[in-house]
C-alpha cells in the first residue's frame, strides 16, 4: 500500500537549497559517533539552534562527545517519540531532521529491539517529518548490501536483490524498502554509510573501527592483530573495505541535507576499497613505527557473515553536485591518530 504519493510536490522542493540555519535542526543519535560529528560540523558553521536526541544512561561515556559542542536542547529519544506521536507544538520549529539514532551493532541478536529502534523509530519520524515538509535525512547502511555479490550500487531500484548478512543490516534494509514502496524516497535522503572511522567513536566498544582498536594494540604491544582470510581468493590481510573518514562523512551528509533535489538512497564512502594491510600500515606510519602484524583466526561466529569486499559507488553523490576532495587514507589516519587518539581528544575541543 502506497502511503506517500509519488506526485506530491513540497513547497521546499521549489527551492533547490534547504537552509540549515532556518528553524531547529534535530540530530537523533546526536551523542553518538557520526551524530556528534554532525553537531560539530554544524557548529563550525556557527549554527547552534540544534536539538540533540539520544538514549543515554547517567554514566554514559557518550556524554564526553557532547561536552565541547554547542546545542540548544537535549531530549531523550523516548521523550521525542512521545512528542512526535501527539504532534506536540514543542516540535513546531523543527525544519531539519538528521536521523542517526539506531542500534548499530552488527552482532545484535534481539530482532524485536532492532525492529523497534531501527525500523519503527525511523518510520515514526519520517511519517511525521514528511507530513510537515521537514527535510528528513536518515542513516541507512552499507550492511544492506550483504556480501556484495549483488553489487553495491545506490542507483539500483530493485532493492530486493540485496540480502543483508545480519539483523542490523536487515533492519536498515526493511526501512529502505518501506521508504521506496511508499514513495518516501522521492522526498527524503537515505545514507548508506560504509566503514566510517574517526574521533568520537571510543564509546562503541566492539563496534569501534579497526583504526581505534589497532592504535591501542600498537601503543600497548607494538603490534596489530588482523583476521586471517578464510577464503582462498583472498590472502591474509587482503580483505578490502571502503574506509571513510568521519570528517568526509559529515560533509557529505550536510551537503545532501541542503540539496532539496538530492533525494533517494546515496552511498557515502571513499569510492576506493583498501586492504586491511593498507590500513594497518597507515597507522604504523602515523606513529612512526615499523609494521608488526600478526594474523589470527576469525571467530567462527562471524565467518559466514563476514564481508570480504566493500566499495562504494559514489557516482550518484558526485552527479548530485558534491565536488569536495576526500581525505586519502594515510592523511586521515594520521589526523585521527595524532590529533585525537594520542590526546584522547574530541571533536570541538
Amino acid at each position: 500500500m502506497q502511503w506517500w504519493p509519488l506526485v506530491t510536490v513540497h513547497l521546499n522542493c521549489l527551492d533547490p537549497m534547504h537552509d540549515l540555519s532556518a528553524g531547529i535542526t534535530l540530530v537523533t543519535g546526536g551523542a553518538g559517533f557520526i551524530g556528534s560529528a554532525l553537531v560539530w560540523a554544524l557548529n563550525l558553521r556557527d549554527l547552534e539552534n540544534i536539538w540533540v536526541t539520544d538514549f543515554m544512561e547517567d554514566d554514559s561515556p557518550k556524554k564526553r562527545n557532547l561536552n565541547p559542542l554547542r546545542y540548544a536542547r537535549y531530549l531523550d529519544a523516548g521523550d521525542l517519540r512521545s512528542l512526535v506521536k501527539v504532534d506536540s507544538k514543542e516540535l513546531s520549529e523543527i525544519r531539519t531532521i538528521l536521523h542517526l539514532g539506531a542500534c548499530s551493532s552488527t552482532t545484535e541478536t534481539n530482532s524485536k529491539y532492532l525492529d523497534d529502534n531501527n525500523f519503527k523509530y525511523t518510520k515514526e519520524l519520517a511519517d511525521w517529518a514528511l507530513g510537515k515538509d521537514i527535510r528528513f535525512v536518515y542513516a541507512s547502511s552499507a550492511a544492506t548490501y550483504g556480501d556484495g555479490s549483488a553489487g553495491m550500487d545506490d542507483m539500483v531500484e530493485d532493492l530486493e536483490r540485496f540480502q543483508p548478512l545480519n539483523l542490523y543490516g536487515l533492519s536498515k534494509h526493511k526501512f529502505d524498502l518501506h521508504a521506496r514502496d511508499t514513495g518516501m524516497l522521492s522526498h527524503c535522503v537515505g545514507l548508506k554509510y560504509f566503514n566510517v572511522y574517526g574521533p568520537n567513536e571510543d564509546h562503541k566498544e566492539d563496534m569501534r573501527s579497526v583504526v581505534h582498536k589497532s592504535f591501542g594494540q600498537i601503543r600497548d604491544t607494538g603490534k596489530v592483530q588482523l583476521f586471517k582470510s578464510h577464503r582462498p581468493d583472498y590472502e591474509d590481510g587482503k580483505q578490502k573495505r571502503d574506509f571513510l573518514y568521519v570528517k568526509d562523512a559529515v560533509r557529505m551528509t550536510l551537503f545532501l541535507a541542503e540539496n532539496n533535489h538530492a533525494n533517494g538512497l546515496f552511498n557515502l564512502g571513499s569510492g576506493q576499497a583498501k586492504t586491511w594491510l593498507d590500513l594497518a600500515n597507515a597507522i604504523f606510519s602515523a606513529l612512526n613505527r615499523e609494521p608488526q602484524i600478526e594474523f589470527i583466526d576469525m571467530p567462527e561466529s562471524i565467518r559466514e557473515k563476514y564481508q570480504y569486499f566493500t566499495e562504494a559507488k559514489i557516482t550518484k553523490l558526485r552527479e548530485s553536485g558534491y565536488r569536495d576532495n576526500l581525505f586519502d587514507l594515510e592523511e586521515a589516519v594520521a589526523d585521527y591518530a595524532i590529533n585525537y587518539l594520542s590526546t584522547s581528544g574530541r571533536l570541538g575541543e
